[in-house]
């Protein structure tokens, strides 16, 4: 699942994860350390099955645990409009 971050929503690297910019709307949502993984490896052309892997690696947790929570991050992340499929995606 290849996706790009949504036009005029701008991303930044934070001390906590990465922060993100709904330039039209002026809504903030900030991302822990979990999330900046999950969303740098769909952003860099990985896939959910890849982002699940490296939570479950890097933090030391079940893989349904971490399918789960990454399954709900992207699912919030489209919701709220911040990410988009990226060109040539499903």
């Amino acid at each position: 699942m290849a996706v790009r971050l949504r036009d005029h929503v701008s991303l930044a690297p934070t001390e906590d994860g990465l922060a993100l910019l709904d330039e039209d709307s002026g809504a903030y949502w900030s991302l822990n350390p979990t999330g900046a993984v999950v969303l740098r490896t769909l952003l860099d052309g990985g896939t959910s099955v890849e982002a699940t892997r490296r939570i479950a690696e890097e933090y030391a947790v079940d893989t349904g645990t971490a399918r789960h929570d990454v399954d709900e991050l992207v699912a919030a992340l489209r919701s709220a409009g911040l990410i988009v499929p990226a060109p040539g995606g499903p």
